[in-house]
């Protein structure tokens, strides 16, 4: 039976939930008033995007999406009644939402914890939970910490989404043999619509049940699904397809970068990057981008979040890329940012960003 578990009480009924706005923290309220909407039979939920690309928005999403979406999950994961659920992530937006649409689908007990970096430090003792969504820096905190990794290592699926999943991040998941899977998705189609097992070093996506999937003239994927409703969604996502059912993603439309009538495209190289820069900032968020150029039109350049410049290290790591990847790989500048700007869901936003420099 559907269960929500917070600070020892339990709430299953429509009439449990009318309890929002009486001194509870924000992302309690949040999955009330979402939990009480829903039990109460609303058809119509207003969401808003990250903004991770563009100006957030406001999306409508119906009830049939939504379930759409949840019973395709369980039909991939084979879950049931007795499958344990915990919600880490915010409810105010479309993948914490997604959490409790599960547990009320699939008729099962779901715990609710602040939406912190490890959210496992809030866990009752003996409850260990099978199904989990979160974002990677929850994920790489709570492989930092002995006992909680102890208790991600018992986990049955652990989804990861909101961000690219770095390949320190892979590798650390699989040394440790923990079910992950990457996701791919977005507001529009009520969570994810294709999942990547991280078991190499590669991310190869395979679609939910009754998802089609195609490109455009770009070679931009395009879908089509019960949760993204009757139209077909276009994405700015460019992909290499392997399947009617599966692809490759390889980064953004919009973030990829002419120069020289070469085309990077900036996900990828960060990926195959990332082990480098680590060597030299290990503690720094960091990313690629295409700044203007009179001769290539666009140049390569790699901005790194760090309140100590260090342009010798900056140096020594641009003859250390060339080495390995390439003259047309490198980073023909790096810039160094105190601070970079975030979208409301924690994502970097790239050109804000960017244009702080």
């Amino acid at each position: 039976m559907f269960q929500l578990h917070f600070n020892n009480q339990i709430f299953q009924r429509k009439e449990d939930f009318e309890m929002e706005g009486k001194g509870f923290p924000e992302f309690v309220e949040a999955a009330f008033t979402f939990c009480k909407a829903w039990l109460s039979g609303q058809e119509i939920f207003l969401q808003q995007t990250s903004g991770s690309t563009g100006i957030p928005k406001e999306t409508e999403l119906t009830r049939n999406q939504m379930l759409a979406s949840a019973k395709a999950t369980g039909a991939f994961f084979g879950t049931n009644s007795e499958t344990q659920l915990l919600c880490c992530l915010n409810s105010a937006y479309i993948a914490g939402k997604m959490m409790l649409v599960r547990a009320m689908l699939w008729d099962c007990p779901i715990w609710l914890v602040e939406p912190k970096s490890n959210p496992f430090q809030d866990l009752p003792k003996g409850f260990s939970p099978d199904f989990i969504a979160m974002v990677p820096l929850q994920v790489e905190t709570c492989l930092e910490d002995f006992q909680t990794l102890v208790k991600l290592k018992k986990v049955s699926n652990l989804i990861i989404g909101g961000a690219p999943v770095s390949q320190n991040l892979k590798t650390r998941l699989m040394e440790n043999n923990i079910s992950a899977w990457q996701t791919y998705g977005m507001t529009e189609t009520v969570s994810h619509i294709a999942l990547a097992k991280i078991e190499t070093g590669d991310s190869h996506y395979h679609t939910l049940p009754e998802v089609e999937i195609g490109q455009d003239d770009r070679g931009a994927l395009w879908i089509k699904s019960p949760m993204s409703g009757p139209d077909k969604i276009q994405s700015n996502d460019l992909v290499e397809l392997t399947t009617k059912t599966s692809f490759y993603w390889l980064g953004r439309a919009d973030f990829v970068i002419n120069s020289g009538g070469i085309k990077l495209h900036p996900e990828l190289l960060e990926q195959k990057s990332e082990s480098l820069i680590r060597e030299f900032f290990p503690d720094s968020r960091f990313f690629f981008f295409g700044e203007k150029d009179e001769i290539l039109g666009e140049r390569l350049i790699l901005i790194l979040e760090n309140t100590e410049p260090n342009e010798e290290l900056a140096k020594l790591l641009q003859e250390i890329i060339k080495s390995r990847l390439g003259n047309f790989e490198t980073p023909k500048k790096i810039y160094f940012l105190p601070a970079f700007i975030e979208t409301e869901s924690g994502k970097i936003n790239r050109l804000m960003t960017f244009n702080q420099i």
